[in-house]
């Protein structure tokens, strides 16, 4: 009997400890969890599981590697908010997987996605036929994002491109030129035209239908 009354004030105690974890280390979809988050939320529901089955492990060797493990996620996700190349290593970049309405098989190979995953999602977003897509992005979280063609023929012709992010966090990002034919200097070129000499001073630059949307890193 005092096992299980042990069991019962346990399993409500760490139910809402980890809700107080997963709330300190930010809100996040299911859908959008990176890898860092993934391994920590099944390490800390492990470590709670362990903590329950046994009651005779005491409840603060349980409670130190789960706090452990939450400041070393929110440590990261700290650097991942400030390190573009850190981001991409952790969690990959998204991939144009439909591009103009063509495939790239290239990408799916790359990314080890195959056609049933890319009918599947598909589906899921209600869209039958891969000729109805003008767009189709692998985002990094692994969903897929899908821009649809126009129907009207007027429409078509004045839909353009996706928006392409060129600079990330002061970063030119030299494979989204490349996808626009492109290069650095252009981007340079363009920038000073408009007032922007300095690259590490821009937070986010995208270019569509030949504009540029900029937004200035946050002044400390």
């Amino acid at each position: 009997m005092e096992d299980f009354i042990t069991i019962v004030v346990r399993t409500i105690f760490f139910y809402f400890l980890i809700l107080v974890i997963f709330r300190f280390m930010g809100k996040r979809e299911i859908g959008e969890l990176s890898i860092l988050d993934l391994v920590v939320f099944i390490m800390i529901g492990e470590l709670a599981v362990v903590a329950i089955e046994r009651p005779n492990v005491r409840i603060f060797h349980a409670i130190l590697p789960m706090v452990l493990l939450m400041f070393i996620q929110i440590i990261l996700a700290l650097i991942s908010l400030k390190s573009k190349r850190f981001r991409d290593l952790v969690d990959g970049q998204p991939s144009i997987i439909i591009n103009r309405g063509k495939i790239d098989e290239k990408a799916m190979r790359k990314q080890r996605y195959n056609f049933d995953d890319l009918m599947t999602q598909l589906r899921e977003k209600d869209i039958r036929s891969i000729a109805d897509v003008e767009f189709a992005i692998l985002e990094s979280s692994g969903s897929l994002s899908v821009i649809e063609k126009l129907k009207n023929s007027n429409e078509q012709q004045k839909q353009g491109d996706i928006t392409v992010p060129l600079i990330l966090d002061g970063t030119i990002e030299e494979e989204n030129l490349k996808r626009i034919n492109k290069t650095n200097l252009w981007l340079r070129q363009e920038l000073k035209k408009k007032g922007y000499r300095d690259v590490k001073k821009i937070s986010f630059c995208s270019y569509e239908n030949g504009e540029f949307y900029i937004d200035l890193q946050d002044e400390d």
